[in-house]
């Protein structure tokens, strides 16, 4: 059994139900702020533009990726479908946010906080999976979460 699988396997013996309620509010979280996203779009690329030196097109794909990521990454951990997928995509965004975007700690209204908190929740599902509360069930052997 190689490590991937053991990790899976102890992540789908150790799971809590509330981990669930998490998970969905969790999903829903993402979902609202790729929406916002989408809707302050020009914010965005001016703080991606002044933070990183890219051109207008990487910013744009960059900036189009965030957005959607975390609106098909809330929609997957809300569902409960393709969990450690959701989680994969989205951990490079979250890892940028936290070492390029939100950098400091002390400004008023910094989110820095808030992406660690994202960043760790992330990485706990991507451990733990799905669990017991999800809208596809698979038969046994086939697993919905696995990549």
């Amino acid at each position: 059994m190689n490590l991937v699988q053991r990790v899976e396997h102890w992540g789908d013996t150790h799971h809590p139900a509330w981990l669930d309620i998490v998970r969905i509010l969790f999903g829903a979280f993402l979902c609202y702020k790729g929406v916002d996203f989408l809707m302050n779009m020009g914010t965005m690329l001016g703080l991606l533009g002044s933070r990183m030196s890219f051109g207008s097109f990487s910013l744009m794909l960059m900036s189009n990726y965030v957005a959607f990521a975390h609106m098909l990454g809330g929609i997957l951990l809300i569902m409960g479908v393709l969990t450690r997928f959701a989680c994969l995509i989205q951990i490079p965004i979250l890892l940028g946010a936290v070492l390029f975007i939100n950098t400091t700690f002390y400004r008023p209204f910094s989110e820095v906080l808030l992406s660690i908190v994202v960043l760790l929740l992330l990485i706990a599902f991507l451990v733990v999976g799905n669990g017991p509360f999800q809208m596809l069930k698979f038969p046994e052997g086939e697993r919905s979460d696995t990549i």
